[in-house]
């Protein structure tokens, strides 16, 4: 089967990445799951900050493979073309470098200051299946940052970088570069460019709907009818409270 179109080939629009920004991880794991797409939530990674805001851009891809004393004496970054380095430096702005390190969080992938740097270039955020060192001072920045765990090992003991903007594995999900990544408290959901404005658009009213619900089950009302609307006089309550909204 061929990979998905390159990224280039795809526009995304600003309304859709808006729309991200003011949606759910759940609500896109719910469209993405009607849509077919069942393992697309990035399994073991969690913000490193209790107030990260809502992560949204398209995926700059790095790939680690087991490392080797022969390959990753701690002089390798030293080297000017040492694939962390690079990708630390070159992820566009607003991006998200995303990184594969086989869900092995024994070691570091990256640490504090080159988060640091990462956010001083205007990354929006970093997603790690593998651990983070410093992780104190990685949690204290802007920019979120999701990884599995923290990790005082230097990555070279687990790790050694060798892709840059090639298709990985980040926590069991299969992501090629400039695919959408969106990650708030719920973890981080990783959409198929090709899907993402649809599934942008889709979630401002499946967003209302649940803030609709939400006050109806506040004020004492049953679930069942209402979550599904299989009671048609719910899309009734529904239209007449979108109604008042757009009044207010």
């Amino acid at each position: 089967m061929p990979n998905p179109p390159d990224a280039n080939t795809i526009a995304v629009s600003p309304d859709a990445m808006a729309q991200l920004k003011n949606a759910s991880t759940a609500s896109v794991a719910t469209l993405l799951y009607k849509r077919g797409f069942h393992n697309a939530y990035i399994q073991g990674v969690a913000p490193l900050s209790t107030d990260t805001p809502t992560m949204v851009g398209p995926a700059y891809t790095l790939r680690y493979i087991p490392a080797r004393p022969d390959t990753d004496p701690l002089d390798a970054f030293r080297e000017p073309d040492h694939p962390q380095r690079v990708a630390v430096e070159e992820c566009p702005r607003g991006s998200i470098l995303v990184m594969d390190c086989r869900q092995d969080a024994s070691a570091a992938s990256a640490g504090s200051i080159l988060l640091t740097r990462c956010q001083m270039r205007g990354v929006g955020g970093v997603v790690t299946d593998g651990g983070i060192r410093d992780a104190r001072g990685a949690a204290a920045l802007e920019m979120p940052v999701f990884a599995a765990k923290a990790s005082a090992p230097t990555n070279l003991t687990k790790h050694h970088a060798v892709d840059i903007q090639l298709p990985i594995s980040c926590g069991g999900v299969a992501i090629y570069p400039g695919d959408i990544i969106m990650g708030d408290s719920d973890g981080v959901m990783v959409i198929p460019r090709s899907l993402a404005d649809e599934v942008a658009h889709e979630t401002v009213g499946m967003e209302q709907f649940e803030a609709f619900v939400l006050e109806e089950v506040n004020s004492g009302a049953s679930i069942r009818g209402l979550y599904p609307p299989t009671d048609p006089e719910t899309l009734v309550r529904f239209d007449a409270w979108k109604a008042n909204q757009s009044i207010e």
